[in-house]
Parts: C-alpha cells; structure tokens; sequence
C-alpha cells in the first residue's frame, strides 16, 4: 500500500514510519522543507499558504494519515496562536480534500489524529467512552473542529474515516514526559496541583501501532479513543517516574496558583485531566504492549 502522511516527521509520524517500512508499503511524507527522499519514504514538499503541492504526492494514495497540528502547549495561547492551532490542524485536510478532487481520485481511507481533549479540560473520576458529548472549553473546540473536518474530507472522498482520540503520548524524547521527568530527574519532582488528576497516557509504540491497524482494518471506521487500558493520576506517575529514575518524591505538591500564574490559560492543560477507556479499540482486537504505566517507563528509560 502506498501511505501519505502529514506530520510525518513528528513523534507519531517517525514512529509510524518505521512500522510501515517494516510492512514492506510505501510512505510519502509531506513537509515544508526541502529533504532528501530515500528507500521506500518520498519527501514531497507542500505549502499551504501559497497552495501548492508536489503533484507525485497525490498519486496512488491509498491511505491518508492526517498527524499535522501546531504544538498545543508550546506557546502562550494569544488570539493568533489559538487560531493557529486550529489552523493547523483544519486546513491541511480542507487544501489536500481540493487537491485529490482536482486529480479525480481520493485515497481509500483516512486515519486522524484526534485528541481526548474533545471530552473537556477536567472530568473527574467518571470514565470517559467514545460516546460522550464534547466540553466547552478551548481545546474541545479545537477538537470538535478537527474532527469536522475529517468528516468533511470522508464525506468529500466517500472513504471512511477513523479518529483516534489521542492521550498523553509517552516518548523518552518528545511530547509531555521529559517535561515530567526533568524536575524528577534533578531531585525536585512532585505532583502538579493536588496531584488528582487523571492522566490517560499511551506509549509511542502502542499508538503508531493503533494507526497501523486502523488503516489496514477495513472494519475500522469512526472515533477511537488511543489511551492504555489503565489510566493514572498525576501523583502516581510522578512515583512512577521517581522509581524508574531512582530519584525521591519528597518535594511538596506544586501549588495551582504558582502553576496559573506560569501557564496561564494553558495550566488547564496540567492541572485539568480526562479518566478515558480504552474498550473500543480493544474490541477490535488491537492488543497494548504496554497497559501499565510501569512497564512502559521501564521500557522508555532501559
């Protein structure tokens, strides 16, 4: 099969790369820069802005892996970084849904990374399905828009389309750990706010896996959530953190109101947290490497 990916030079993207290599397909990996393509993976150069796209990259496509999105926590949330967080994530799909319709063929299937931020920036202990009703907040709008326009590509394209709701994506060099480890690692960790909140979590295998098999599981349409069977609080994962790293946990919490003036909005994003179930894509025969969060930093930090 031949894949084309946005943000394949991402976490998710190098990670899903190198299983569909294994796999013996195709990859074409869409970037904005100039790279050198090499055995199996072409770099085709895109930009947005100026509309334009290297026509080889819409030609074959059997499988749309749609990974692009500006970084959510990287930067303060003024009015124009939060509308290029939307941007991102949105218009990507609406240029390349223009493009494979100018060409005449769409691909069989789309796989998207969606974002169990959908559910809302704090829901207690209730756990969360694929069922319930998207928050209020910032980040569920930024979801609920996401995922509108996958539906609209899908629809466009007549093809089915699956969403996978990520959590927190556990990777020893990118993404919300070595932000938790760090203080761990130098002496000082301690859980963030009352340490209460729920952090569903799924290790970078596991997920590039899940979209492996979403894309080739002809079965598999719809909203998924990608989180581990066995989500964890904050207070348990900076333990965690602590007993792999062989560090002590003796600091005091971190207080809320230290964490708010430093983040701003974004504390939402630390202090708030989802309990998600991961039953769904189970029952589709997708089996975790890595269900508990012990073995998955262990597995990380060997």
């Amino acid at each position: 099969m031949r894949f084309l990916i946005t943000g394949g030079t991402g976490l998710v993207g190098k990670e899903l790369t190198s299983i569909l290599i294994a796999e013996d397909h195709e990859v074409g990996i869409l970037t904005r820069s100039k790279r050198e393509s090499k055995s199996k993976v072409n770099y085709f150069q895109w930009d947005i802005d100026q509309q334009e796209i290297e026509e080889q990259a819409l030609e074959g496509v059997d499988c749309l892996i749609h990974l692009a999105g500006a970084g959510i926590a990287d930067k303060r949330w003024s009015e124009k970084r939060k509308q290029e967080i939307i941007d991102s994530r949105v218009n990507p799909l609406k240029f390349l849904a223009a493009e494979f319709q100018r060409k005449g063929n769409f691909p069989a299937k789309i796989v998207s990374a969606s974002a169990i931020g959908y559910y809302g920036f704090d829901t207690g202990d209730q756990l969360l399905s694929e069922v319930h009703k998207a928050g209020k907040d910032y980040i569920s709008n930024v979801v609920v828009e996401w995922e509108k326009a996958v539906n609209a590509f899908a629809k466009t394209a007549a093809s089915p389309a699956v969403k996978l709701r990520i959590g927190i994506v556990l990777d020893k060099n990118a993404g919300a750990l070595p932000q938790l480890a760090m203080p761990v690692k130098l002496g000082v960790g301690s859980p963030l706010g009352d340490g209460e909140q729920w952090m569903s979590w799924i290790h970078v295998h596991d997920l590039a896996q899940m979209f492996y098999e979403a894309a080739m599981n002809k079965a598999m349409d719809g909203i998924f959530n990608a989180v581990a069977p066995n989500p964890e609080q904050n207070k348990t994962i900076v333990k965690e953190l602590g007993k792999v790293l062989k560090r002590p946990i003796w600091v005091p919490n971190v207080p809320k109101i230290a964490l708010k003036l430093l983040l701003q909005e974004r504390a939402q994003l630390v202090l708030g947290g989802n309990k998600v179930s991961s039953v769904k894509i189970e029952d589709t025969g997708f089996t975790f490497k890595f269900k508990e969060l012990s073995d998955a930093l262990a597995d990380i930090y060997s």
